[in-house]
């Protein structure tokens, strides 16, 4: 199996080409690729299919098998790695997704994506509010006797915002599982630490559902951005720091006037091969 190592910030993923859609990512197969030690090693794994209403299908899997609606760091890797193969040479690429379709501009490594607006119907997310009149953006987790604020949204998929003073001391590795499991999340969710430092700067770390932390999350990004501009006023373009680099999150909507969530980033390849499947 012919196979490409890409990278967005340090968010790595299995490159597979798949023109003629032959391929299945069973569970067995993803996790056996992104093991880091007797795989390949990787977040999750991206194959690039053929698609009715755009130029490629993303057909994503986390690292433990689980399909994902969405994923951005994977969008951007996707269409450097399809120019790379020779599958297009459009410098702007539709992507079909399981949240719908994306427009992706390559221009070098630095990738722009229209991520889509933001959504905050609790029903959409999915997310089960206890209190039917409760705002998803202010919402109460409760935990073992906790409560935790968290501003819930989906940006094709759900994630739980969580404002603390120091990213560097959450408790991202004990509390992101119990949260990504929590009842109010049918479907699991992201659960992201944001620390807002400037009006143009957040701090962020993810537990990616799915994946554990990762060093970077671009639709976690992409949602913090979001949560931050409606919650602490920052600015409509904010620079999102992750542990594995930066991207440039822009967002000029509000709860009333729905707009997209554009992204930008590098989408770098790691290396290429062959592996037995």
């Amino acid at each position: 199996m012919r196979f490409a190592k890409y990278q967005g910030i340090g968010n790595d993923f299995v490159m597979l080409p798949d023109p003629d859609d032959e391929l299945e990512l069973t569970p067995h197969l993803v996790r056996s690729l992104c093991d880091r030690r007797f795989g390949i090693g990787a977040d999750g794994v991206i194959r690039v299919a053929p698609s009715s209403r755009a130029h490629f299908f993303m057909d994503y899997a986390n690292s433990d098998g689980s399909p994902s609606e969405m994923c951005g760091n994977g969008i951007r890797c996707l269409a450097v790695f399809a120019r790379a193969e020779g599958l297009t040479d459009e410098a702007v690429i539709e992507v079909d997704t399981l949240s719908g379709v994306r427009s992706v501009i390559v221009q070098g490594e630095r990738v722009r994506v229209d991520m889509g607006p933001p959504i905050f119907d609790p029903a959409l997310i999915p997310a089960r509010l206890e209190n039917p009149g409760q705002h998803a953006l202010r919402t109460k987790l409760e935990l073992d006797e906790e409560t935790f604020d968290a501003a819930v949204l989906s940006m094709g998929n759900p994630h739980a915002v969580l404002f603390v003073d120091d990213i560097n001391s959450a408790p991202v590795t004990t509390l992101g599982p119990r949260l990504e499991e929590h009842p109010a999340f049918p479907k699991g969710a992201n659960i992201e630490f944001a620390t807002v430092d400037a009006a143009n700067r957040i701090r962020l770390r993810v537990w990616e559902r799915g994946s554990r932390e990762t060093l970077a999350c671009g639709t976690g990004a992409c949602a913090a951005a979001v949560a931050a501009r409606l919650l602490r006023g920052t600015e409509v373009k904010v620079a999102v720091g992750l542990r594995g680099g930066e991207l440039e999150i822009e967002w000029a909507g509000s709860m009333a006037h729905e707009q997209p969530v554009f992204m930008t980033g590098p989408a770098v390849e790691v290396f290429t091969g062959e592996i037995d499947s």
